[in-house]
């Protein structure tokens, strides 16, 4: 935690903030500001709910700290920047960036609320870095819900490849070693991030529709007519990547796009993904400042799925979608407080690996790490609190709420 204690001037939220980490990593039932205080052993909420609202700091300058952290932790010249969103199911209409709209997670059109991520993925490891909070034209040109939401009046509408775009160029111009850029086809398809990408001097492997449309030398095509007519000799079967069951196996075919130049220069292709047991077809645009193989550009493909891990281990075991704050900052403090605990994770289980590798074992992850350091650090030196001061203070806290709800009731039903 010393990495971003300068952010808190005064020793007080210094402390509540590690021990707002402390209870992101222990395994309690459900991760709120109450569940976390009663772990710290502190009197009440209050505390954490100040640090998460009130109490000043700047989030941005902490998620600054994190990517140098996870720099000089994982640090990697061929490391993939992998972009994606996930969106957090939500009930009503007044937590920030909430309305109806499709989200991945879920698979279809859901209330909820969506966040594009930035993820660090080397070969041996990965970790969270970044975090932008999508928010739709419905509430960007709706002064009273922004009041009362607290979105900062600088804030203007962004798509979310706008918001990666912003995330990827902070990492670089912040000095992170990488050379690549993953993403699916909500970034894919937005030929703005792919030509910001090129001018970032950024290699990229990013999921296209199969109705894209690419250039050869035999005219314009879309990318599914044109892999219907690639011979058997084309492609080639190579693997993705290590999964948990063996190999990630794959056909694959790769086709220059000699007629895809702009300014920048490069190497463009389109690559081609068959699965093997469906003939399932994916489709890929590609770009590199230099002549790149068939198996890097797969390798880059494949990458793309460490950030399902991050997010699974961050949902499952961090709280990352357990909030239950509907303001701007809370929701930035929250994600960005559990975008620290990942990399924490990352980087000492990396750490780790490197220094041991006992034989019959699989390595050290981020879940059994957790775990670990729950056990043999945090429990030991933990403050008890009471627990029945603590069920006293729930029990009155949903007196009140119920009253309250009770009361709004009356005031519209006959």
């Amino acid at each position: 935690m010393m990495t971003v204690g300068q952010r808190f001037c005064r020793p007080e939220p210094r402390r509540r903030m590690r021990d707002f980490v402390r209870g992101l990593l222990a395994p309690l039932p459900a991760k709120n500001c109450w569940s976390i205080a009663e772990h710290a052993g502190d009197a009440g909420p209050d505390g954490m709910q100040d640090l998460l609202n009130r109490v000043k700091w700047d989030d941005a300058a902490v998620r600054a700290d994190v990517r140098k952290f996870v720099g000089e932790q994982l640090g990697d010249a061929e490391a993939v920047l992998v972009i994606d969103e996930t969106g957090d199911l939500k009930k009503g209409r007044h937590t920030v960036g909430v309305q109806r709209q499709y989200s991945g997670t879920a698979g279809k059109i859901e209330n909820c609320q969506l966040a594009v991520h930035l993820v660090y993925a080397t070969e041996t490891a990965h970790a969270m870095l970044d975090t932008a909070l999508y928010l739709p034209k419905s509430w960007c040109d709706d002064p009273q819900r922004r009041a009362e939401a607290g979105v900062p009046e600088q804030v203007r509408f962004a798509t979310k490849p706008q918001l990666a775009a912003r995330m990827i160029e902070a990492a670089v111009t912040g000095g992170l070693p990488c050379r690549w850029v993953a993403g699916d086809e909500a970034y894919g398809n937005d030929p703005r991030l792919a030509a910001r990408l090129r001018a970032l001097r950024l290699g990229y492997v990013v999921a296209v529709a199969r109705s894209h449309q690419v250039s050869t030398g035999l005219g314009v095509y879309r990318v599914d007519a044109l892999a219907a007519g690639l011979p058997a000799a084309a492609w080639q079967r190579m693997s993705a990547g290590r999964g948990a069951k063996g190999y990630r196996y794959y056909d694959w075919s790769l086709v220059a796009l000699p007629r895809a130049t702009d300014s920048h220069g490069g190497h463009h292709w389109l690559l081609i993904r068959r699965n093997r047991s469906t003939g399932e077809l994916a489709f890929y645009r590609c770009w590199s400042p230099q002549p790149a193989a068939l198996h890097m550009l797969v390798t880059v493909a494949g990458r793309r799925w460490k950030i399902e891990e991050s997010f699974q281990a961050a949902k499952t075991g961090l709280g990352l979608d357990q909030h239950q704050h509907r303001r701007w900052t809370s929701w930035h403090r929250w994600t960005t407080l559990t975008i620290l605990a990942h990399a924490f994770l990352a980087a000492a289980t990396a750490d780790h690996r490197h220094r041991h590798n006992p034989a019959g074992l699989i390595p050290l992850t981020v879940n059994e790490l957790r775990h670990l350091f729950n056990v043999l650090i945090i429990e030991p030196a933990r403050r008890r609190s009471d627990p029945l001061l603590w069920s006293i203070r729930r029990r009155r806290h949903q007196a009140r709420a119920m009253k309250s709800h009770y009361a709004r009731q009356d005031l519209i039903e006959p």
